[in-house]
């Protein structure tokens, strides 16, 4: 059976809070195609970062199955996860998680370090605008340009899917959308599977596909024919 690059198989996750068993995932199933600008949208606490996870390698879940690339993740063991965390996704989130003491350019050459078929620290901070930033520390350089580092540094691994959470979370307007763009621009300009994860119903308009979740569940997918390019949104 073919199936499509990203895949969740009624997939549940389960948590215990005292003597209640909360599903932080209920059932949820949906697919991604490679190549594709996927957001998924909802509000706080509405299980999108569970979702997240799970895709990640980071996180197991109860019930279902989670494929990426033909490969059913959920079935993969301990040691198989690491390597899958290690080669196959590259991580975004809201706060950079950059080491202080290194610079730029070192920050990234941490994720070559770990990949089995990276792409040259340079090139990738050229990518994301700081071929004049490689030489200065976090502490010299803005939330922006941070975050524009921890891409950098995702995408050097040459992972198969970027897995962005909130990513614009501790950034002004004017940046958010920068780095929106950036993140755009990377899956256009190289065919890479970025899924953002976001409770900005906003930024629904700039994906090829958007998945919303609710309560645990999937409340509706939508494929946009024509993206909006995040230049034009306003929020």
């Amino acid at each position: 059976m073919e199936r499509h690059f990203v895949e969740f198989d009624n997939v549940c996750k389960y948590y215990q809070m005292g003597e209640n068993r909360i599903a932080a995932a209920d059932h949820v199933s949906f697919f991604i195609d490679k190549g594709e600008f996927c957001v998924i949208v909802g509000p706080s606490g509405a299980g999108k970062t569970t979702v997240l996870n799970m895709l990640g390698g980071m996180d197991g879940c109860d019930e279902g199955r989670i494929y990426l690339d033909g490969q059913e993740v959920s079935a993969y063991n301990q040691k198989q996860l690491t390597r899958y965390r290690r080669y196959d996704v590259g991580f975004v989130f809201q706060f950079y998680n950059l080491v202080q003491n290194l610079t730029a350019l070192e920050n990234v050459e941490l994720a070559n370090e770990i990949s089995k078929e990276p792409l040259p620290a340079e090139q990738t901070l050229r990518q994301v605008g700081l071929e004049h930033r490689m030489d200065n520390f976090p502490a010299q350089l803005s939330g922006g340009e941070q975050q524009r580092v921890s891409i950098a540094r995702a995408l050097a691994k040459n992972p198969k899917i970027l897995l962005c959470d909130e990513p614009t979370g501790a950034l002004d307007y004017k940046t958010g959308k920068q780095v929106l763009a950036l993140l755009q621009n990377t899956c256009r300009q190289t065919g890479r599977t970025v899924i953002v994860i976001t409770h900005n119903s906003a930024l629904t308009a700039m994906a090829d596909r958007v998945i919303h979740i609710r309560n645990g569940q999937v409340a509706g997918v939508e494929v946009n024919e024509n993206p909006t390019p995040v230049e034009r949104i306003e929020w």
